[in-house]
């Protein structure tokens, strides 16, 4: 195979050398101005009156903050599946499904030619911050592992096919780049999960891999299938070529010790990404811990909500040059695929802004506040991941939902549902004592929550079940969400969903705290 490394490199230097020169508050104005030309002709451009827009102010004015039900009721359902026309003037020959992460229910988000071409562009960004850094590379002297879902899609009529993102992209792939990617056309027509990782995970083991890409927990399904198959116990060992590992759509910090275990004697990379089925967000550029790389000049606008002035009516909105770094925003997107001042559902913090950098902090719907305890996400998994290192174990997974009052108990509570790497077996003292943690360290970190726990007046204390590993890999499993870019809810407000997860928790349980306070998914 050619090694195209040199050429990445060339493209790499002009590329950073553009994006060293882009002052962000202009190009995000440009950006913004040329998606209004395109799309004024459209049904949304003339509700919202396009043709006469000729600053952010006045689109600001015009353009209302919308969430996926507000474009789908009004724009989207009427038309379906032909959605050309409606919000972008092109034919949209995609539409990505994505789960909302705390209701599992199914939506449906336009990708367009436009689109598919800025994530490739994006996927170039990535590599060329890679070369940047590694002098000696050779990632297009081999094979880049898209460990993502089937490209076989669901045919919705009229020349539109629907499914998850990663079998977009990897139907997406430009020719130029197609001998550079693995798994094959055939291997990825798979569309059962665990037949085709175990087919793909095969094949894998005799090409020149040099990147792999997937999310975290199923990316961990894969290296686990490969020792079983191979015998070997890091991932130097089995793709010795390996630089690059980049991973995203899930917080990294659980998986990360693990992930060093089966880096260990090798000289692969982590790399962040922020690809969002609404648009590809950000790439690491730096180390892990110093942000994402927004990328500014790829066909999207961002708009900045302050995360406790979302539900007011019209909240500030602030664009790159007004928005503070430090602070934690609701991130909008208005996209070359038709969306248009959308509320992505996640939360943010800008760390830097010449040029702009990001952590991705939560979710929007992470917050847990059935009770007026105002938790945020990043606090939640701060203290499951705390109080379980206090006890010597491994967050592999976890997921945590109310229980509202029932029977003589006026209180609520929450129930965390947590799975422990390599120990299936915990004591009901260990298990409460981590309980008792986890407890203080959300009083800590939140005056609320402790505001709501003072005496076990307000709110009761956690309910805390351990469940035996592979017991959320079944769950998603079960549910048709196994694989892909499917994520495990981490707050569960949808009470069927809670249910469902609890039931199961109850036929793979390991251990429950208190013993004599079990959920009961009635209360959920």
């Amino acid at each position: 195979m050619l090694d195209a490394t040199p050429l990445l490199r060339l493209y790499a230097r002009r590329r950073l050398s553009r994006l060293a020169r882009l002052d962000a508050a202009e190009t995000q104005r440009r950006t913004l101005m040329a998606l209004l030309r395109r799309a004024r002709d459209t049904r949304f451009g003339r509700d919202h009156g396009f043709d006469a827009i000729r600053s952010v102010e006045t689109y600001q004015a015009r353009v209302p903050l919308r969430r996926y039900e507000d474009f789908w009721d009004a724009y989207w359902a009427p038309a379906f599946p032909q959605l050309g026309g409606v919000a972008w003037p092109d034919p949209i020959p995609y539409l990505a499904v994505s789960s909302g992460t705390s209701t599992g229910r199914t939506k449906y988000i336009p990708v367009s030619r436009d689109m598919v071409r800025s994530n490739t562009r994006a996927g170039l960004d990535l590599l060329a911050h890679h070369v940047a850094r590694r002098p000696r590379s050779r990632v297009l002297g081999g094979k880049n592992f898209m460990l993502g879902s089937a490209i076989d899609l669901k045919d919705e009529g009229h020349g539109v096919t629907s499914g998850d993102l990663t079998g977009i992209a990897r139907r997406e792939v430009p020719a130029w780049g197609r001998p550079y990617v693995f798994p094959a056309i055939e291997l990825a027509r798979e569309t059962d999960w665990e037949r085709r990782i175990a087919r793909v995970g095969r094949a894998s083991l005799d090409e020149p891999i040099r990147t792999i890409a997937g999310t975290p927990s199923w990316l961990l399904l894969l290296f686990e299938r490969l020792a079983e198959m191979s015998g070997r116990h890091k991932l130097a060992e089995l793709y010795p070529g390996l630089e690059l590992i980049a991973h995203g759509g899930l917080a990294f910090a659980p998986y990360r010790k693990v992930f060093a275990d089966w880096m260990e004697g090798g000289g692969a990379e982590l790399r962040e990404v922020y690809p969002a089925s609404e648009g590809f967000v950000a790439v690491a550029d730096r180390d892990a811990g110093e942000g994402l790389r927004m990328l500014i000049d790829n066909g999207l606008f961002y708009e900045f909500v302050p995360v406790e002035d979302l539900e007011r009516p019209n909240p500030p909105r602030h664009c790159l040059g007004a928005a503070e770094t430090g602070r934690d925003y609701a991130i909008v997107l208005t996209s070359n695929a038709g969306l248009w001042s959308y509320v992505l559902g996640d939360t943010v913090r800008l760390i830097e802004l010449g040029p702009p950098r990001l952590l991705v902090t939560g979710r929007t719907s992470y917050f847990l506040s059935a009770f007026g305890e105002h938790l945020t996400g990043e606090e939640i998994e701060g203290a499951v991941l705390c109080a379980a290192g206090g006890e010597g174990l491994e967050v592999s997974e976890y997921a945590v939902g109310p229980l509202y009052p029932g029977g003589a108990d006026g209180r609520g509570r929450h129930v965390f549902v947590l799975e422990f790497r390599g120990a299936d077996r915990l004591d009901a003292a260990r298990l409460g004592r981590l309980a008792a943690d986890l407890d203080a360290r959300l009083s800590e970190a939140n005056d609320d929550y402790a505001t709501h726990r003072a005496g076990d007046y307000g709110m009761a204390g956690p309910v805390v079940l351990a469940v035996r590993q592979g017991a959320f890999a079944e769950w998603m499993r079960r549910r048709g969400k196994l694989g892909g870019q499917n994520k495990v809810p981490r707050v569960i407000f949808d009470a069927d969903l809670l249910a469902n997860l609890l039931d199961l928790a109850a036929s793979r349980q390991a251990c429950r705290w208190p013993a004599d306070a079990p959920p009961d998914p009635e209360h959920a």
